[in-house]
């Protein structure tokens, strides 16, 4: 597989060319990963036992890795780890880890020894309404981002004691709904939506990606986000009744992309190929800090497009290194600021 660079148009904002692959939005994850041999290699795929976070792991051990499936409903996470194992003939194990509980990822760490390839974080929420963690944290940003960011975290060493380790975040076109609001995560002084909510934590996943190249890039660890597409039937949806969805929907100012004549549903396997694909590709060897749809890096809309009507691309603002460093600081502040070993 050659790698093939298109120039940016004038507009976008960011300096690298953009990748393209051979791969497009009707790609699956058995496609995306049929030419590559994951053997030796050892993998984390958080809630990997529904939806896309099946068909990740089902790709990754179809080529050869060690999988392991990091979930809080670990009685699913065995039969998922069953099916997978009879479906590729390679083991895949268990764990148990809730992302919304910091003690759950400090065990899930604390259990981990040996060199990790290869992070997915795939796990992810949608909460209708305001929900406050213990510790006073937005129940969206604390699973979505927090959790995620804490687990690399604690991970890094493993990371590190792999060969060119890869961090794959799993956002979504809905950070294009919202920024991170750093004077106001948890909607203290600003009515809840949960549109708005994901849309930040979403843009979080983002921004680890940015920041997590820059500070790990020369332990060898490279960070890329994601947008799977729509996969109409995940848990994500299912923890919604139909009126929340149409609510989230109708309200979102890039509510015209929800229109049925513009939503492109995609099948699990569908979902899952960016993911696999930015994990396992050779094209990204070194490459980090990125944001992929439909097996392809999107484009960096610029400063005459509306990220929150726009149909596809990411938002200059998930990419930005100065919003990226100030996550991360304030990431590292709220889980107590312990500081980092790693720091450059």
């Amino acid at each position: 597989m050659q790698l093939r660079v298109v120039a940016e148009p004038a507009h976008m904002t960011t300096s690298p060319n953009l990748i393209q692959t051979p791969f497009s939005s009707d790609s699956t994850s058995a496609e995306v990963i049929e030419r590559i041999d994951l053997s030796g290699k050892r993998a984390v795929v958080t809630g990997g036992s529904s939806g896309i976070g099946i068909e990740t792991a089902r790709a990754l051990a179809s080529a050869g890795a060690e999988v392991t499936l990091a979930v809080r409903d670990t009685g699913a996470g065995h039969r998922t780890a069953t099916d997978i194992t009879a479906a590729t003939g390679n083991a895949v194990h268990v764990g148990r880890l809730d992302l919304a509980d910091q003690a759950s990822v400090a065990t899930f760490v604390a259990e981990w020894s040996g060199p990790l390839d290869l992070l997915i974080n795939n796990a992810g929420v949608v909460v209708p309404d305001l929900q406050l963690t213990p510790t006073g944290w937005e129940m969206q940003f604390a699973i979505n981002h927090l959790g995620h960011f804490a687990l690399a975290l604690g991970l890094h060493d493993a990371l590190a004691a792999a060969d060119k380790a890869r961090i794959v975040s799993v956002s979504s076109v809905g950070h294009r709904r919202s920024a991170v609001i750093f004077d106001d995560l948890n909607f203290t002084s600003r009515p809840y939506t949960p549109g708005l909510a994901y849309g930040q934590s979403k843009t979080a996943n983002v921004l680890f990606a940015v920041e997590a190249t820059r500070r790990w890039g020369s332990d060898g660890i490279t960070a890329n986000a994601i947008h799977p597409g729509t996969i109409a039937t995940t848990n994500l949806q299912r923890r919604l009744d139909p009126d929340d969805v149409a609510a989230m929907q109708t309200s979102a100012p890039y509510a015209e992309t929800f229109a049925e004549s513009k939503v492109r549903y995609k099948t699990t396997e569908q979902g899952a190929a960016t993911t696999v694909l930015v994990a396992t590709s050779p094209q990204l060897d070194g490459i980090g800090g990125r944001y992929f749809e439909d097996c392809n890096q999107a484009q960096v809309l610029g400063p005459g497009d509306a990220p929150s009507t726009a149909t596809s691309g990411v938002a200059a603002y998930a990419l930005d290194p100065d919003n990226a460093n100030r996550l991360w600081e304030l990431s590292l502040e709220l889980l107590g600021g312990t500081r980092e070993r790693h720091e450059q």
